[in-house]
Formats: C-alpha cells, structure tokens, sequence
C-alpha cells in the first residue's frame, strides 16, 4: 500500500492542481491585496475622525500610496514568471487547458486498452479535467500495481525529477529574476505615487532602493545562492536522496540567506548604492536595516527554493503571494 506521506506528495504533484493554482493566483492575490486596503481603510478612517485638515490630507495621501504601491507590486509579481521564462529560456509551467487535453488523451488510451474496476474507471473519468482528492490519488496508487498501470501513472503525475548541476544556475537565475521583478515593481510603483502626491523624492528614493536591496538580497538572492551551492556540492559528492538534498539546501540558505544576506544588504548600502545616491551622506548617518520578524517569515519562499531545486513543482505558483510582501515593503521604502 502507498503510504499516506507518498500519496500526499503525488497528489500535490498533479499537474491539473498546480496548473489550476497558477490560473488562480492573479483572483487570489488581488482579493488578498483588496482585503488588506480595506482594513487600511478603516483604520485611516477612524483616525481621520480625530485629525485636523492636515492630517486628514496626509492620510489620504498614505492610502493612495499604498494602493499604488500594492497594485505595483500584485501586478509585477504575476508578470515575474514570464518574464524570467523568456530571459532564462526555462519552459513555464504548463496552461490548464494543455494539461486538459493531454489528460483526455492519455487517459481515454488506457481505459480502452485496460480492464479496471469501476472505481478506477470513475476516478480516471474524473482526473481527465478534475484535481482528484488526496483519497482517489491513494487508491490509484495502490490498485495500478502492473507495469502497464505504473507507466501509466507515471505519465498522469508525473515523479519530481532531481535537477543536475549543469541545470542549476539556470534555476537560480529564473528564482532570482522571479524575485526582482515584484521588488523592481514596487520601487517603481511607490516613486510613482511619491510624484503624485509631490513629495521630496530626494528624501524617498533612496529609502525605497536601499529596501528594496535588503529585500532582494536578504531574503531572496542571497537564500537562491546557497541553496544552489550547497546543491553543486552535494552533486559533486554524488548525493541524490531528496531528503538529504534539501537538508543541505535548507543549510546552505541559512548561512548565506537567513544569517549573512541581512548583514551583505546593510554592508552593500553603506559602502556604494547609499553615497552613490547621495555623496554627501556620511556612512554612519545611513540608516541600518534590522531583521524582524515578518522578514523571517519571508523566508517561506525559501521552501520554494528548496522544492524547485529538487524538482517539485506544486509550490511554485505561489512565488507571487511571497514575493509581492518585498515589493510591497521596498515601494513603501520600509527602513525599521
């Protein structure tokens, strides 16, 4: 019988759920960045109730900026897979309906060729353009025992593949420009709304890129990096257990992503883009970004990391959720 660990994994690994979530994301992101600018809302309008003429104007000037600078960044995540596809030539991640006639055609060839249970047949009927449940998953895993049922199987949903070193850096690359797209996206957005709201782009600018470069080498370059050397490593040492595979990558994130990327990002500021937007700042008046919690929590995307590197697929569409939080954070020009 296939355990309820593997059968979890098989049925993440659908090709129709993954596909089915990356068609989604745009609805669940927005309706994500649509519940949190209502919340602003309210809250900007009860302070409102308590502030003079002035204040009122700041307000309103505030949620406009962050409307934009949500927008921005929403929309920069969503378009960040395809532009880091074409720039790194990677394959994206296949269209629902391609997987929808791909799976009518493979399935309807075994059921002909095949004598199954009315089980199976209902089940088979179902996945050719529904996600099965994690139930159905284990059943068909547990009764397609022939050779012909696990070819089969295999091509329905298919095994998660170790990826070689030789494929490593383009895979660091695609995550890395998927990353800096929304980041990108959020500067752009909140310099676009600080212009409108006319206020001292000297003063902003130079907040929203040194953010921007903590959030993109804190929490995302820098973890890309040591996932993929701890991978070569372990490439060059022969090792193809995919648990061992992510321990190493999990480790190789923390010491070059968790616990160094902080402290590169700040060094990086002080030493070249702070006097480069500025030559007249003193090093020690630069402002030293410190790690708090939610930039912690950003290292979910970490997990992503280490899941595509060892060939799992069913978390990428999530990438925009994480990535929009640093677009968001570097238009906003967040400094602690």
């Amino acid at each position: 019988m296939i355990n309820n660990i593997s059968s979890f994994g098989k049925f993440l690994d659908q090709p129709l759920l993954i596909a089915k979530l990356n068609k989604s994301m745009p609805k669940i992101l927005f309706s994500l960045g649509g519940l949190y600018l209502a919340k602003n809302s309210y809250d900007l309008f009860e302070k409102a109730k308590k502030s003079n003429q002035d204040e009122k104007n700041n307000l309103k000037k505030e949620f406009l900026k962050k409307t934009i600078v949500l927008i921005s960044a929403i929309s920069s995540a969503l378009l960040a897979p395809k532009i880091a596809s074409k720039l790194t030539k990677r394959l994206p991640l296949e269209a629902l309906e391609k997987i929808k006639e791909k799976n009518e055609k493979l399935i309807s060839d075994f059921l002909n060729s095949s004598s199954l249970d009315l089980k199976n047949v209902e089940i088979l009927k179902k996945a050719k353009t529904n996600v099965l449940s994690l139930s159905e998953v284990k059943y068909l895993f547990s009764s397609l025992k022939t050779a012909k049922g696990k070819e089969f199987l295999k091509k329905l949903i298919p095994d998660p593949e170790n990826i070689k070193a030789k494929d490593i850096f383009q895979e660091i690359g695609y995550l890395s420009i998927y990353g800096a797209v929304p980041v990108i996206g959020g500067i752009l957005g909140g310099v676009g709304a600080d212009a409108y709201n006319k206020e001292n782009l000297k003063e902003k600018v130079p907040d929203k890129i040194n953010e921007g470069l903590y959030q993109y080498l804190a929490n995302i370059f820098m973890c890309n990096i040591g996932a993929g050397c701890a991978l070569g490593v372990l490439e060059k040492l022969n090792i193809t257990s995919k648990t061992a595979r992510a321990l190493g990558m999990t480790s190789g994130i923390i010491l070059t992503g968790v616990l160094g990327g902080s402290k590169i990002a700040n060094f990086i500021t002080k030493n070249f883009i702070g006097p480069l937007i500025n030559p007249k700042i003193k090093k020690e008046d630069i402002k030293e970004r410190k790690p708090e919690l939610l930039d912690l929590g950003l290292h979910t995307d970490d997990i992503a990391t280490v899941s595509l590197l060892s060939g799992l697929k069913w978390i990428e569409p999530s990438l925009p959720l994480l990535y929009t939080i640093s677009g968001y954070r570097a238009g906003m020009g967040y400094r602690n």
